[in-house]
């Protein structure tokens, strides 16, 4: 019996563990028996359990932190009506949300809800107003080297011209490298965070499929130098190079010194 005891233990302990890995993130309410609802109804269940604590029961934002909601978060968020599908599709598809505090920075993360969940949660939102779809973006009709330009003249400044990422006054800026065509286009359109909202007048579709076929080129480049590094700019570059140059000097410098001395 007493053999038995340490192995019943740990069997408990791992049991334990097991579950409470199982169990969803805090703030993450999924309502159970939806299978056979409309999927606007789902939405609406997965709405009120999750995102209503920040963006209002009926979907008008909450500009001052009310109680404590789901999750034991207090909430404050923009309004959503009128954001369509294409908001809610891309917050969710890439974990920017849900957050845990209002004002804890978005960034991607691993996604808390199925496709089916996200699918009827974006059904919902949509319903509230009118707005813009999930937009089907065309990269195969774009141009790599126009891409290169736009990407060069509207994004580079922020997450560098092979779409890496970056650092802006305190802001995360995201690589690009996870980012499927669909999210592309989303972010333009929508300006996530701190990102600037690029319309149809100042990038038009077009010239967003060359800027999309471009960022999906870029995660995968031909280094015709050689040696990609990293594909994080020349700073990284301009270190191996000295590191190499001193090496080869100093190399130089005691083979002539063991010359001369001979």
């Amino acid at each position: 019996m007493r053999r038995t005891l340490p192995f019943a233990l740990l069997f408990l302990v791992l049991a334990a563990t097991g579950l409470a890995l199982a169990q969803p993130p805090s703030g993450i309410v999924r309502p159970q028996g939806q299978g056979d609802k409309p999927l606007v109804q789902q939405g609406s269940q997965l709405y009120a359990a999750n995102c209503s604590s920040c963006h209002g029961i009926d979907g008008r934002g909450v500009t001052t932190p009310p109680i404590r909601g789901a999750g034991n978060i207090k909430g404050q968020g923009p309004s959503l009506r009128g954001v369509g599908a294409q908001a809610p599709d891309f917050y969710l598809r890439t974990g920017y949300m849900p957050l845990s505090t209002p004002h804890e920075q978005p960034y991607r993360t691993r996604v808390f809800f199925s496709d089916q969940q996200i699918r009827a949660m974006t059904a919902y939102i949509a319903s509230l107003a009118p707005g813009p779809p999930i937009p089907t973006p065309q990269p195969e009709t774009g141009s790599l080297a126009k891409g290169l330009h736009s990407f060069t003249e509207h994004c580079a400044g922020c997450h560098q011209v092979v779409g890496e990422g970056g650092y802006v006054t305190d802001k995360r800026v995201p690589t690009l490298k996870d980012a499927n065509a669909t999210e592309i286009n989303e972010a333009v359109r929508i300006g996530p965070y701190y990102m600037p909202k690029f319309s149809r007048k100042d990038i038009s579709d077009k010239e967003l499929n060359s800027i999309i076929a471009y960022v999906l080129h870029s995660k995968n480049p031909t280094d015709r130098g050689g040696w990609g590094i990293g594909h994080i700019g020349p700073v990284p570059e301009g270190l191996v190079a000295w590191f190499i140059a001193i090496f080869a000097l100093v190399s130089i410098c005691a083979v002539i010194g063991k010359r001369l001395s001979s």
